[in-house]
């Protein structure tokens, strides 16, 4: 069995691949995002990551539904201990920001619909500079004590505001956040390393990094003259253009071949080595790309594949 990896300085033992929730409700409807879970959990998983945002920008569709389909799998399978399920405030239509009353009343909806008493990780899920960290983290703390949450994290926050409301913990005894969710891959990596990273690393905080594989492009499958039908195509396609995507593509498929892996996991298991990271996050749309991403579990990369990667990224 794939040993889990102890998530930052909290209790929480997470798998080293996240699932992520947000094509649930979207791209895969119900019964496909129940044989996605299926899969993922009986390979070993036991992360999921989700928010209470996902999908809202679809018409029709008003925020929750991933919520919702991940409850109702938990409720079907009867798995809640063995999960632990990571959700997000400050995006929802309906409660936007990071206000004290906001963060209690998403809470409170995102535990209905996972039906569950419990969130293990709550993520803000963008800050909210307008709303004091001492507000923020207070009303947290509160859902903590309340036994609503076991753990806070924050994602999409600037160095500073991580600093000051880790400062504002341990000064005032309060919960503290143990993990961080930056956007970083290999063809974004400025948007982590850095201060960012430096503040996360002298504090002890795991990375969840999102956009792991760059919205597919990471997977391999765009390349010159291909067509990828995917709601995420025209974004992943960019990186094409670049110097730095061809360089890290022709990296990937070299160290790929080399190891008979798949190009997704090697790009993960590159992620998964790097300082602070605990577990990159990568979703499914089908069972067909569930053994992938959870190979990376089992990869372990060499140093010289990790310097010809991080080289052709840089």
């Amino acid at each position: 069995m794939t040993s889990l990896r102890k998530l930052g300085s909290s209790d929480l033992q997470v798998f080293p691949l996240a699932l992520g929730g947000n094509v649930f409700g979207w791209t895969a409807d119900e019964a496909q995002s129940f044989a996605v879970l299926d899969a993922y959990v009986a390979a070993g998983g036991n992360f999921l990551d989700t928010a209470d945002a996902y999908s809202a920008w679809i018409p029709g569709n008003e925020g929750g539904e991933s919520e919702t389909v991940i409850g109702k799998w938990l409720a079907a399978r009867s798995s809640r201990s063995d999960i632990v399920v990571a959700t997000k405030v400050g995006a929802h239509p309906a409660y936007k920001g990071l206000s004290a009353a906001t963060i209690k009343g998403a809470a409170e909806e995102s535990l209905r619909r996972l039906g569950t008493d419990h969130i293990d990780l709550y993520y803000t899920h963008f800050d909210d500079e307008t709303v004091p960290v001492e507000e923020i983290i207070t009303a947290l703390d509160q859902l903590v004590k309340d036994g609503k949450v076991r753990e806070i994290a924050a994602s999409n926050i600037s160095p500073e505001r991580l600093q000051a409301s880790l400062d504002f913990s341990e000064r005032e005894g309060l919960a503290r956040y143990v993990a961080l969710q930056p956007h970083y891959n290999l063809v974004s990596r400025d948007t982590y390393e850095g201060e960012l990273q430096e503040t996360a690393a002298r504090a002890g905080l795991a990375a969840v990094p999102y956009f792991a594989l760059a919205a597919g492009f990471l997977t391999g499958k765009y390349r010159p003259g291909a067509s990828v039908e995917s709601a995420r195509a025209e974004k992943a396609g960019q990186h094409l253009a670049s110097e730095r995507g061809q360089k890290v593509l022709a990296a990937l498929d070299k160290v790929a071949e080399e190891r008979g892996a798949e190009v997704a996991t090697v790009a993960l298991a590159w992620l998964a080595a790097r300082p602070t990271v605990a577990a990159p996050i990568a979703s499914a749309r089908t069972v067909e790309q569930v053994p992938a991403l959870v190979a990376v579990a089992d990869l372990e990369l060499t140093g010289q594949e990790l310097a010809e990667l991080t080289e052709a990224s840089a």
